[in-house]
């Protein structure tokens, strides 16, 4: 029998970097903190996320353009903030983006379109086709084993 408390130890042993995906609900802009995110294609260019199915999160980006915001190391805040530990002094900040708003100041932002989802369990896989992206140099921030890590960029040859 599989324990998922210790199936998400394991899960954990796999580094990973931090994102935060965004998109808008009726409310406003809304995101959530994602280290279940992936490249799938360049032709077309797809990425997925992965949605716990019992979060507001997941009836938002049903049919809805979201962005994947890369965080930078220093980002940890609005990491914790869309991770469900909220901050009301942070600042957050929002751009709108062409398919949808996004983090300012962010490692590197890609903005989807909706393209497929798939039940994934207890979570949706949402595919988006990647309608635009940037990206910057720079640290990234990181996650092993429960905590943040800082990712650091590679020196030139």
């Amino acid at each position: 029998m599989i324990e998922t408390k210790d199936l998400r130890k394991c899960f954990g042993k796999f580094a990973t970097g931090v994102t935060v995906i965004t998109y808008n609900s009726p409310e406003g802009p809304r995101g959530m903190t994602a280290n279940s995110f992936t490249s799938v294609s360049l032709e077309p260019p797809l990425i997925l996320v992965s949605v716990d199915r019992k979060t507001k999160a997941s009836q938002y980006m049903s049919g809805n353009s979201f962005a994947v915001n890369i965080l930078r190391t220093e980002q940890k805040e609005l990491s914790n903030h869309f991770a469900g530990k909220p901050n009301p002094q942070l600042s957050i900040p929002w751009a709108e983006g062409e398919c949808a708003p996004y983090l300012e100041g962010s490692l590197a932002v890609i903005e989807c379109a909706p393209w497929r989802e798939y039940d994934g369990g207890d979570h949706i896989l949402f595919l988006g086709e990647v309608k635009r992206y940037t990206y910057e140099d720079g640290d990234a921030l990181g996650f092993f084993c429960g905590r943040y890590v800082d990712v650091k960029k590679p020196e030139e040859m």
